[in-house]
């Protein structure tokens, strides 16, 4: 019975730390053989700490076994990192398919378009030139813009509509298309 104690984490958030020493080493490893660089790994310490805290706060009970549970957020923090990272090869492609295609034979063509389609995006409100490059640049579906903005999906959604014609109009509009 008191070893079960002394693995729960507080449930209250007055400045105690929610993860001991063992149980941050757990994490550290997990996060390493996930595959998260050396440099990351405080920062994934961190996030797991945080989300501990975050449960706290809400009033849910504390996990029956912190380390355990930790464990568990590790690893699922690890297979975001390695998805972010995926995202950000494939955006990285992409772009440099964009940049040969734009300098080819046809290229002047491709970079007034271009040019037209950054001014589009400069005229837009900040809240909407946002979601457009989160969605279209950043290639994030509408769901982790939701998590990464924190508004509501209907806000993604008709933000992205109002975007979309703005932009299309202003390209119809100086016959770049």
């Amino acid at each position: 019975m008191l070893r079960r104690k002394a693995r729960r984490a507080p449930t209250d958030a007055g400045g105690a730390d929610p993860l001991d020493a063992a149980q941050e080493d757990r994490v550290r490893a997990v996060l390493a053989l996930g595959g998260v660089p050396h440099a990351d790994l405080p920062d994934g310490v961190q996030q797991v700490r945080l989300k501990l805290l975050e449960r706290a706060a809400d009033g849910r009970e504390a996990p029956r076994d912190v380390s355990a549970w930790a464990a568990v957020v590790a690893s699922n923090l690890a297979m975001d990192w390695h998805r972010a990272r995926r995202r950000q090869e494939r955006l990285g492609e992409r772009l440099q398919v964009l940049w040969r295609e734009a300098t080819d034979e046809d290229g002047a063509e491709k970079r007034a378009t271009s040019l037209a389609v950054a001014e589009g995006l400069g005229a837009l409100p900040d809240a909407q030139r946002q979601v457009v490059v989160l969605r279209f640049y950043a290639d994030l579906p509408v769901r982790a813009i939701v998590d990464e903005l924190g508004i509501p999906e209907g806000t993604v959604k008709s933000r992205l509509h109002t975007a979309v014609r703005l932009l299309r109009a202003r390209l119809h509009e100086g016959e770049v298309v």
